[in-house]
């Protein structure tokens, strides 16, 4: 079995100290993000792990991301609907909100695939004329 990309030390470093119930959660997380790496790169028709053992600098950054979203579940609350902007009202019997990840869980950003390579803009060439006839009679 693969490493994870980051150690519980690496999240209290670089993102904040847990606590007692958020150090078990990461610890969780930490393989089921890096596993989660793993698969989309799979689905890209990559393999990451080598992709790092080629690039050393690769490592840092599937760290960075690996941190960065354990961190942002971490702060996902699971006692409510994380809201990124809410609106009450009171006689008028008004409530409003824009919910951050709607049903919750964790969620890999387009934004940090691209960061590690396994998300690209496409090419695609559509032939506007038939290559196979040239048009000439000699045949």
């Amino acid at each position: 079995m693969a490493d994870n990309f980051a150690t519980i030390d690496d999240v209290e470093t670089l993102f904040r100290p847990l606590n007692a119930g958020e150090y078990k959660k990461a610890e969780s997380l930490l393989e089921i993000v890096s596993d989660s790496l793993r698969y989309e790169a799979k689905k890209a028709g990559k393999d990451l792990d080598k992709m790092i053992e080629n690039d050393h600098s690769l490592k840092n950054v599937a760290r960075s991301v690996t941190i960065d979203v354990v961190g942002r579940t971490l702060m996902t609350s699971t006692n409510q609907e994380p809201t990124t902007q809410f609106a009450q009202s009171a006689l008028g019997y008004s409530v409003s909100g824009s919910y951050l990840v709607p049903g919750g869980g964790l969620f890999i950003k387009k934004t940090e695939l691209a960061r590690l390579g396994l998300r690209s803009q496409g090419v695609k060439l559509v032939e506007m004329y038939d290559q196979g006839n040239s048009g000439s009679s000699d045949q």
